[in-house]
């Protein structure tokens, strides 16, 4: 077997994807749009770079990065802050889903490709980008604001509904047509997710007896092999290798070595995550963008209007103001990886094609167009959505904001080990007590959350 060839193409890809990395950073772009520029740029259907390199090359390492990206998210999930606030999450980030459920489900039939098809276009077109909005609160020092808490909310209940709506895409793409075997096949699905956040959220202890071990290969092994037995098994129920993973990281989360996994597992995902990106983009064509750039425009339109309205609702719902509500619809209209996993799994079934290069298109538009709207969406709600009379807020960030910015975002997305109490009185109290108390007792390294 000779792979040189194939070898240099791939760390080539890999050096130019850093490159444009480092330069998409300087204007604020995340990774996830560069990522896949490379690929497409690498994939036989561009033809102003002779690379041609194949998308089975690197089939089987994009799917270890869809597990782990998966597995990551579980891993990350804030029991605390869902369980602490469900009647408000699904008040306004539960109307907030539906809603956008709804009108891309609207959107999706009057694209005409079918009616599945038109489920995965709203899958697509409900949620945000958890990594991309991570990192902006980051970049953007918006941490401390106050609608911070609502944004990280929305994003915890987002979590949920990825796993919910996994599992029924699954049983709608498994292709079953008569009513007791879909019945059967769901009733499999939503019994491995109640067994699996049942675990979670009161079989901590014991899980930590049983993945216990001082060893640092053997502890890395292990989950890695629990991250991929379980997409195996998940894919085995009907489920989707991605929820299997998504629910073995949500139990592992929930154990006092989340910390320790985190520590190895996020590399592991920075890695396999830019293969799967890279895989996708390898996939697109850019001849068949023509045949969806009004319906990519379209839904681009739709998505922007739908998610400014929904930001004065989240206002609304969490007694914020209207700028305030600006800005949290500014930083939840970045749509990324989990539209591209739907995208995946929909031409795994067979499904039409052009929901790879919609998907494709739209990911890489939102992705451009979201962190723009973003930077701006402060200076845009000091001047035009103000209270008259109120001066224009610019806060400055606090002391020791610098250090205490990986710490809160891990506060927020990852929450504290399983049984510890928190004392804030309020959701904005408790996020940066929360911070305060990892950034003095915790050394991790500084991660850069892009998936």
């Amino acid at each position: 077997m000779h792979l040189g060839e194939e070898l240099l193409v791939l760390g080539l890809l890999f050096v130019i994807a850093y490159v444009l990395g480092r330069l998409g950073k300087r204007i604020g772009l995340p990774a996830i749009p560069i990522y896949m520029l490379v690929g497409l740029i690498a994939s036989p259907h561009f033809h102003l770079f002779p690379l041609n390199f194949k998308s089975a090359d690197v089939e089987l390492v994009a799917v270890f990065g869809l597990i782990f990206l998966l597995f990551s998210l579980g891993l990350e999930f804030d029991q605390d802050e869902f369980y602490g606030n469900v009647k408000a999450l699904l008040l306004s980030g539960g109307t907030r889903i539906l809603i956008n459920m709804a009108v891309g489900f609207g959107f999706g039939m009057w694209v005409g490709w079918g009616s599945r098809e038109a489920l995965i276009i709203a899958g697509m077109t409900a949620t945000s980008s958890s990594a991309i909005v991570t990192k902006l609160l980051i970049e953007f020092r918006r941490l401390a604001n106050r609608e911070t808490p609502a944004i990280l909310g929305i994003m915890v209940l987002e979590d949920v509904f990825v796993a919910i709506y996994l599992a029924i895409i699954s049983v709608v793409l498994g292709g079953e047509s008569g009513f007791w075997p879909i019945v059967l096949q769901l009733t499999i699905s939503f019994t491995f997710l109640v067994v699996m956040f049942m675990l979670a959220r009161w079989g901590g202890r014991v899980v930590s007896r049983l993945v216990q071990t001082r060893d640092d290969e053997l502890f890395t092994i292990l989950f890695f092999g629990l991250a991929v037995a379980f997409g195996g098994i998940g894919e085995l129920l009907g489920v989707s290798d991605a929820i299997g993973a998504f629910l073995i990281g949500l139990v592992l989360g929930a154990t006092r070595f989340r910390t320790r996994i985190e520590q190895f597992a996020l590399p592991l995902r920075d890695v396999f995550g830019a293969f799967f990106f890279l895989n996708f983009g390898l996939a697109l064509d850019p001849s068949t963008f023509g045949g969806v750039a009004i319906p990519v425009v379209v839904a681009v339109v739709m998505t922007l209007v739908v998610n400014t309205l929904g930001g004065q609702l989240i206002a609304w719902f969490n007694k914020l103001t209207p700028a305030e509500g600006f800005n949290a619809s500014a930083m939840l209209q970045n749509r990324g990886e989990f539209a591209l996993i739907l995208a995946t799994l929909a031409t795994a079934a067979g499904l039409d094609q052009r929901l790879t290069p919609f998907a494709g298109l739209y990911v890489l538009i939102m992705a451009i167009v979201g962190p723009v709207l973003a930077a701006n969406s402060a200076k845009f709600g000091n001047r035009y959505l103000r209270p008259r009379g109120r001066p224009a807020v610019n806060p400055k960030p606090r002391d020791a904001m610098i250090e205490e910015n990986i710490a809160l975002v891990e506060a927020a997305t990852v929450g504290m080990d399983a049984g510890e109490p928190e004392e804030a009185s309020t959701a904005a109290d408790r996020l940066i007590e929360q911070a305060m108390e990892q950034s003095d007792e915790q050394t991790e390294r500084k991660r850069d959350p892009e998936y």
